[in-house]
């Protein structure tokens, strides 16, 4: 049997592409790091400079999720693409 909330994951990353409105960047942030935490577990990369601030914002807000399992991190993802649909 699937595992819903991996199917659901799945969902959101195909409904993700069809928002007629493009999320705030603070939105963006929020869901690359959930799609990392729940792809890839905790944030094991190398801190980038603070002058790549894009790469910096980044990172922070993956590590900000260590320790988030990756079954929460693939709900909190569906969940937030919901709320913006």
């Amino acid at each position: 049997m699937d595992n819903p909330t991996q199917a659901a994951f799945d969902a959101a990353l195909q409904r993700v592409k069809t928002l007629t409105q493009r999320p705030d960047n603070n939105t963006l942030l929020q869901l690359y790091a959930l799609y990392k935490q729940a792809t890839e577990g905790d944030n094991t990369t190398p801190k980038p400079s603070l002058t790549d601030v894009v790469a910096r914002a980044k990172w922070d807000a993956w590590n900000k999720l260590k320790g988030v399992a990756r079954e929460d991190a693939m709900q909190r993802y569906a969940a937030l693409v919901d709320s913006l649909a």
